[in-house]
Order: C-alpha cells, then structure tokens, then sequence
C-alpha cells in the first residue's frame, strides 16, 4: 500500500488531498493560505489531511504542488521589480507586445548587438555600455535578457547572463531558454515576467519543501507546469514562468480524473480567478498562441486556458459612471470581511459598528488595511512609504490611512508590489449574508454589505434598501460575469464554416435575449452545448444558478473543492524539446537548438542529428525530473516551396516529446 499526496496553494485555501495506491481519495483538508508565511498553510492544510487516517508520513512515496500564485500574481500585477536588457532591438520594439505595461517602469536598457535569421552575429555585443548601466540599476530583484534571434544563436544572451552574474547576485532569465519560437519582443516579456516571479515562486518551494522535510515526509517533490504536466522543484525555481495557469491545468486533470467526462467545458471558481477551459477527447488542448493571463499573452506552453479575474474572494466595485449605479466584480482579489473578523474580531467589529453609527456614508466604509510581514524592505518612494508606516500589522480601517487621493495612489502601489493587504466587501461575504456559506463571520458580513448598501449609484438612489437585497445582488452579479465569461470563451472557441466568431458577441443583445428563450415572431435560444464541470469551494454555490442561465447541465463532483490538488498527484511529466532547421542557400542545411548553429550538407543529416539531440534532451529532463518509464514522441513539420517546378526546402520544426509517470519513492 503507498500513499501519494496532492497539495494546491491558492489566493485563499491551500488544500491537501492523500490518494491510496493512485486510485481513490482517502483523506483531503482545506487551511487558510498564509501570504506572511506560506509553510503555515501549507504544513496545516497537509497535517489534517495525514491526521484524518493517521497516516504514517514515510510511506507517502510522493508529494506533488499546484499553485495559482503565479497567475494571481499576474492577474493582480504584482511581483518584484526587474530589469530587462533588450539586445539588437529598437526602442520602438519594446511597445509591442505589452512590454511597457509589463515593466511598469521598471528599469530597461536597449543595446547593440543580435543576430540574424539563420544565426550570424549583426552586430558585437556592446558590454561596456552593459557594465555601466547595470551599476546605475538599484532594487532590481532579478534581471531578463532578450537577444534578436536568441532562439537561433544565444551567444550574445549567455554572455550579457555571464556579466550581470558577476556584477551582481540576482537571478538571470534568458528568453531563448523559456521558448524556443521566433517574435523576440513577445519573448522579452515573457522574460521579464519570469524574471518578475522568481522570487515568489521560489519562495513557495522552499517553503513546501521544509514543511514534508519537518512532517518526515522522504519523498520528492514535484510541482505542476502550465500544461498539467509534472515538473521537478528545481525545474520550477530555474522557470517559474511555466507554473502560471498550474492550478487550472491541474483542476483540468482532476476533472477528467473525477468525472471521467471527455466532453465538457471546465469552469474552476476560486478565491481569485474563474478558470476555463474545453474538455475535448479527454484531453485539454495546448494553446498554440501561449498561456494568456490578464492582459499579457507570453510564449509559456499551457493549456488553452481563460482567466478572468473573478473568484469568491474579487472586491465589490461601484460603477462611478452613468446613472444605473450598477456593481461589478473585480478583479482584485481581497480579504472578505467577514474573514478578517473571524482574524480580528474585536477590531473588525468595533470599526463596522462605528461606522454605521455615521450618518454620512464614506467610500471607505467596511474597508480595511494591514501590512503583510516581509523578510525583507521594499525600496519605496518617500511618499509610499510615509503612508506604508502608517499601515499596521493588524486591520486598520482604511479611512484612517487615507488623506488624499495621492495617499490612494500610494496605496494602490503598495497592494501592487505585495506587502499591504485590504480586506472589503466580496461575494463570500453576501453568501455569508444568504446563509450559502458559514465558514467565517455572518455578523460582520452583515455589517459590511450593510454599509455598502447604503452608497448611492449615478442617479443618487440607495444601492439597497435592504442587506439581503443587497447580497442577492451581489450572488447575481457573479452569476451574470461567470456566464458572460463562458460565453466568451465559447464564442472564442467555437469554429463555423466562415471561421470564428467575434468574442464580444457574448455581450450582443440577441444572444441575451436567447438566452431567456425569446418568443414572438422570432424564435431564438442560446446556450452552452457541453456540460460544465464546475471546480472550486464555492461551485457549488454558484454554479447551478450558472447552469440555469446558460441552458446547461452542470456536473458538480464529489470532490470538486480539492480537485486542483488531486490533479496536481496524478498526472504525467512531460518534457518537450524543439528545434529548428534553417536553409539559407540551397544545399546548406542549419540546425538551431541550445547553442551555436551547426551546419550540414543535406536535409536528412541535418534532420537526424537534430532529432537526436532533441530526444536526448528531453529524455535526460525528464528523468531528471522522476520520470520512469519515458516513451518518446518525434512531431515533424517540413515546410517546402514550388520554385520553376521544383520542391525547395524552406524550414523545418521539430518536436520531442518525453513522457513519463513521476518515480515512487520506496522507503
């Protein structure tokens, strides 16, 4: 008998689930996700579980993590500030693709430099100008390196990695190793995302991994890759870019997993983000185009995924435009109320009655702020940080901490780099309101949406009469955004013999008025063709009424609140390795893969010795990783040309798939 645990840590809960013998759940516990310190969650969430069957930690062969706090982080622009080295690009190149927005003024430098497309150097790298610029640079906590044409000769970003390692002691993330696709801007920012993550994703391991090590858990460690395939935690530390979208693509595993279903759509509710997906043949498709989360499209291998930033936990916003005063749901992701008084009663409570007693509402009403503990100082503006120190450790009202519209913005800063918190009105709390959950505090939910009751909209009228109106409008208005993003997605994905369909006829008036079965001279219906799986805590509570809206079945699993975890033990590692051949004259054949360009004389040499190299790689990583039992894929694209009759080769693609099941520890 072996045991095998799963372990998701997201926004809100960090869930443990132990499987016996890979078949069947035996034992799964849910703990609050600790920001201040990961291993508290974590080492709660596990201790419960292995208590609940008094399960001896060495015969638990292996421990596999999930994690949404790369995509929470992205969604939410959070993460540390980096430095990106643009080189053989123009400073016009750094406006596609989201680069600046990315940045977020981070510092960035453009040099000279580069190849070109069959991986001959343009021009030398400049690295006086490189060694200057890197000594003005200050409080970058890690550093991205974009080469023109890296993926067809990294010379030039291993040497500029080569210099800032010397110069300093931060992280290096180099494009050609995170994608091996041309378009360099695109894989510049996935570089500076990278780059933007490491420390939290290395954090997160670390910390999981002295949490089994302490329980005396022996076995490794594996952790979930965008795609659902397992990884090794070293592999994740060196790309924590590719651990964004893990916890969806694992609750993508653990639906199949849990329902058996082949044909479904997978709609994942967390505390931050909703997750969607398509089920099709069993399998979730990889997005050609790359992972996309919030505003940015990165050139990461993951599953065709749809994040939105919508969950159980997103702030209650008010519409300030127009006259309807209508709500809207994130995409910030904060504290539920009735949480932080289930934290800090008195304090809550005292505040919220307060409050109340007013008889000139505030925006600030039923809001509040703390600090999160750092191990180490942020680099903060003077401003930022005057109103940092106002900030304590426990909940403070946020009216108390605000002054101006400067200290506001201040404050939107501090939330963005991670190390203040606010907790306010969400969803959660009006479920709290309507007896749907009682996890946390009713009575300071109640208080809260009471509170925001009273704002007025546009046209100057009471949000509510009522509290329980008022989170009946709340549930709705989640209800509405979920089914309006699955319709998105939808029409995104649906293909029609004139080609696809514009997203935004999601929001088309006939497609509302089909929804609701519109009967007169015209008859119209719309909705959902598939089932939903519905994942996540709170699908239950959510996803009926989404079901009803969409005209479809809903299918709620048994385990549908840790089926992130339990998709995080029980899928596969997979290691893939690409390359490229290039010819630019004819009868001169360039393989380019992890390295210098090697040339040959014919295509079949240039073929084989690229698919061998390829799949000794992608072998070698794998078992790297744990695989046991590797079996091997070679995927072929030969792209020619008719030229005066003849068949001329153009390029070649090449893709090595290794895959395995992780190896069990036997103690």
């Amino acid at each position: 008998m072996s045991f095998i645990l799963g372990v998701d840590t997201g926004g809100t809960y960090t869930d443990a689930v132990i499987l016996e013998d890979e078949e069947r759940v035996i034992a799964f516990s849910k703990s609050l996700t600790t920001h201040s310190d990961l291993s508290l969650g974590i080492g709660s969430a596990i201790q419960k579980a292995i208590g609940k069957k008094n399960i001896d930690p060495e015969k638990i062969s292996l421990v596999s993590l999930s994690t949404t706090l790369a995509t929470n982080a992205l969604v939410e622009e959070q993460g540390d500030r980096v430095a990106l080295v643009m080189i053989g690009f123009k400073d016009s190149d750094l406006e596609k693709h989201s680069i600046f927005d990315a940045l977020k003024g981070d510092p960035f430098l453009v040099l000279s430099g580069g190849h070109n497309y069959a991986g001959l150097e343009k021009s030398p790298l400049d690295k006086n100008d490189l060694e200057n610029w890197i000594s003005e640079v200050k409080g970058a906590s890690a550093y991205a390196v974009c080469s023109q044409f890296a993926v067809r000769n990294p010379e030039h970003e291993l040497e500029a990695a080569k210099i800032i390692r010397k110069l300093t002691d931060k992280p290096v993330s180099l494009s050609h190793q995170l994608s091996a696709k041309l378009n360099g801007p695109k894989r510049a920012l996935t570089a500076v995302l990278n780059a933007r993550l490491i420390a939290l994703i290395d954090l997160l391991i670390i910390k999981a991994e002295h949490v089994i090590k302490d329980l005396g858990i022996q076995a490794p460690l594996m952790v979930v890759r965008g795609d659902g395939a397992l990884i090794s935690a070293a592999q994740a530390r060196e790309k924590p870019i590719e651990t964004i979208l893990s916890g969806p693509a694992a609750s993508i595993v653990g639906a199949r997993w849990l329902t058996d279903e082949s044909e479904a759509i997978v709609s994942d509710i967390g505390g931050t983000t909703t997750d969607i997906a398509v089920l099709t043949g069993g399998k979730p498709a990889i997005d050609p185009r790359g992972a996309s989360v919030g505003p940015y499209r990165t050139m990461v291998e993951a599953v065709a995924m749809y994040t939105f930033g919508l969950g159980g936990d997103s702030e209650v916003n008010l519409k300030q435009e127009g006259l309807g005063g209508d709500i809207f749901l994130g995409p910030k992701r904060v504290i539920p109320v009735s949480l932080a008084a289930l934290i800090e009663p008195s304090l809550i409570h005292q505040a919220l009655d307060s409050q109340l007693k007013s008889e000139t509402p505030n925006d600030f009403d039923g809001r509040f702020i703390r600090r999160i503990k750092l191990s180490t100082w942020p680099v903060l503006s003077v401003r930022d940080d005057k109103v940092y120190k106002r900030i304590g450790e426990q909940f403070s009202p946020m009216s108390e901490v605000i002054k101006s519209r400067l200290d506001l913005q201040s404050v939107t800063k501090l939330v963005a780099i991670g190390i203040v918190q606010i907790s306010a009105v969400t969803p959660s709390d009006a479920s709290h309101v309507l007896g749907l959950l009682n996890a946390w505090n009713k009575e300071a939910a109640t208080k809260a949406i009471d509170l925001f009751a009273r704002r007025r909209g546009g046209s100057g009228e009471l949000l509510a009469d009522s509290t329980s109106k008022m989170a009946q409008r709340i549930v709705r208005q989640l209800t509405e955004q979920t089914s309006a993003f699955i319709l998105e997605m939808a029409f995104s994905e649906e293909k029609f013999d004139f080609g696809k369909m514009p997203r935004a006829l999601a929001q088309h008036p006939l497609t509302r008025i089909g929804l609701n079965g519109h009967r007169d001279l015209i008859k119209i219906d719309v909705g959902i063709n598939k089932k939903i799986i519905g994942l996540g805590a709170s699908a239950p509570t959510y996803y009926p009424a989404v079901g009803e809206k969409l005209n479809c079945d809903v299918v709620l699993p048994k385990y549908a609140s840790v089926a992130n975890a339990i998709g995080a033990v029980v899928g596969k590692i997979v290691m893939r390795e690409a390359g490229v051949i290039s010819s630019p004259s004819e009868g001169k054949y360039i393989i380019h893969f992890d390295g210098k360009p090697i040339n040959f004389n014919n295509e079949k040499d240039a073929l084989t010795a690229l698919e061998e190299k390829l799949t000794e790689k992608s072998i070698q990583k794998a078992k790297e990783a744990g695989a046991e039992n590797v079996t091997v894929n070679i995927d072929r694209e030969i792209k020619t040309a008719n030229i005066e009759n003849r068949t001329v080769f153009v390029e070649a693609n090449v893709l090595v798939e290794a895959s395995g099941r992780p190896r069990i520890s036997i103690n």
